[in-house]
């Protein structure tokens, strides 16, 4: 691996960003030089000054602090959501693909019936139904993310149980859950390492998305998509003089994003035999 890294400056760069968003976020109480909810009482939307290093917002608030918690929140959502995606789409792909036949059948069409939907349109019914909150943002995005982890698994599950040591526990009469689950799903971590690399910028996106149109967690939590959506909803892409507002949550999705999709394409080509052979 890290002969890989070496070669590979650019997914050293992701990796020194991802975890310091993640320091950010766990240690944001500590890092935060304001509270991320009362005014300052200082400067009313000023784009820098000498205590606010990213400016304050209309209502006196903190950027940076802001920004900070909104750190924990985006990336709170997106690992937790990631993580249950995976573990559902695991499931429910494993079973499919090794039991086969009618249920196989059966489940895969369960699957094109949540691909029918365009995801964003049915996290934002799932939030309206459950009214706004943290909980409904990581369901509805579960709900909408799954599918596609239970596909990919289903596909790595239906070459691993034609394995021979799969055969030979079969042949010894070991049941199908502890086959599924001791020998096939441990061979599949390295493809669930990687699409869980791939999954946390889909659930930021998702997240930030949903907070950008008005669905993201009520006041005064704070997320990149809420600082953008109220920077959006105070007229700060109108005014020059307030786009600050809206760039650095945007810079921070950005970031994550590109560095969390670099290091899964890194992490991917060093767990593939034929790509590390080259």
């Amino acid at each position: 691996m890290s002969a890989v890294l070496k070669r590979n400056k650019i997914a050293v760069f992701s990796i020194v960003i991802i975890v310091f968003f993640f320091f950010v976020a766990v240690f944001a109480k500590w890092v935060s030089p304001f509270s991320f909810e009362d005014p300052t009482g200082i400067a009313l939307a000023k784009p820098f000054t000498g205590k606010h290093l990213m400016g304050t917002d209309f209502l006196e608030r903190d950027v940076l602090s802001r920004l900070v918690y909104g750190a924990q929140m985006s990336m709170a959502v997106g690992l937790i959501t990631a993580l249950f995606s995976l573990v559902f789409g695991t499931l429910f792909g494993a079973i499919s693909g090794y039991v086969g036949g009618r249920t196989d059948t059966i489940m895969m069409r369960i699957v094109d019936i949540f691909y029918t939907f365009p995801s964003i349109v049915l996290a934002v019914l799932i939030i309206v139904m459950m009214g706004r909150g943290v909980m409904a943002i990581v369901l509805a995005l579960v709900i909408t993310g799954w599918a596609d982890v239970s596909r990919v698994v289903r596909g790595q599950v239906l070459q691993l149980k034609e394995e021979v040591y799969v055969q030979a526990a079969k042949a010894l009469g070991v049941s199908h859950f502890p086959i599924i689950f001791k020998h096939i799903v441990p061979n599949l971590m390295g493809i669930l390492i990687v699409t869980l690399t791939f999954q946390v910028p889909n659930a930021i996106l998702g997240e930030s998305f949903l907070s950008f149109i008005g669905l993201g967690p009520p006041p005064p939590f704070a997320s990149w998509g809420t600082l953008a959506h109220d920077a959006w909803k105070s007229g700060a892409m109108r005014q020059v003089q307030y786009s600050y507002l809206i760039l650095f949550p945007s810079i921070a999705i950005f970031l994550s994003m590109l560095s969390f999709n670099i290091f899964g394409d890194s992490l991917r080509d060093y767990l593939d035999p034929k790509l590390k052979s080259r």
